[in-house]
C-alpha cells in the first residue's frame, strides 16, 4: 500500500508504519484512554502491525493517531483515535478524518463502524450516524481483558 505524507504548518500526517511511534501510541491507549486501559504494549505492537495507521507528528513526536482495519473492499473499523490533550483545538482531528475519509483505499464500501463514547459530533460531520438498525448487531466484548 502506497504511504502518505502531507504537512500542515508544524504539524506532518503519514501512514509510513515505520513512523508510528508504538512506545507513544500505547502510553495514551493504556493510561488515558477509556476504551484500552491496560492494554499490554505487544497488543498495541501487533495491532499497528495488522492496520492502516495515521499518525500526526510534532517535531518527530507522535501527537496524534487513528487506525482503520479493513478487507479495503466492504468494511472498515475505526479505532484508537486519539489527539493528545496539548494539541487539541487545532484541527487535528479533523484532519485527520479528512485525510483517512479520502484515503484511496478506503473509497466504496459499504459500511464504516467505530465506537465512541464522546466524540459524536466530531465524526458526525464526516457522516457518521448511530446505527439505523441496531437490533441487527450483535458483540462479543470483553471490557476485562487487558486487567
Amino acid at each position: 500500500m502506497d504511504i502518505y505524507t502531507s504537512t500542515r504548518g508544524e504539524f506532518t500526517l503519514s501512514t509510513d508504519p515505520s513512523q508510528m511511534d508504538a512506545v507513544a501510541i500505547h502510553d495514551y491507549l493504556c493510561h488515558h484512554s477509556y476504551w484500552a486501559k491496560n492494554i499490554p504494549f505487544e497488543r498495541v505492537e501487533k495491532s499497528i502491525r495488522n492496520s492502516l495507521n495515521f499518525g500526526i507528528f510534532h517535531e518527530e513526536r507522535q501527537i496524534a493517531y487513528a487506525r482503520i482495519i479493513s478487507d479495503f473492499s466492504t468494511i472498515a473499523y475505526l479505532g484508537d483515535v486519539y489527539v493528545l490533550e496539548a494539541y487539541r483545538g487545532r484541527g487535528l482531528s479533523k484532519w485527520l478524518m479528512e485525510t483517512l475519509s479520502a484515503h484511496p483505499e478506503l473509497q466504496g464500501l459499504r459500511r464504516w463502524l467505530l465506537g465512541t463514547r464522546d466524540a459524536h459530533e466530531l465524526y458526525a460531520q464526516y457522516g457518521w450516524k448511530p446505527m439505523a438498525s441496531p437490533e441487527r448487531w450483535m458483540e462479543k466484548h470483553n471490557p476485562e481483558v487487558y486487567r
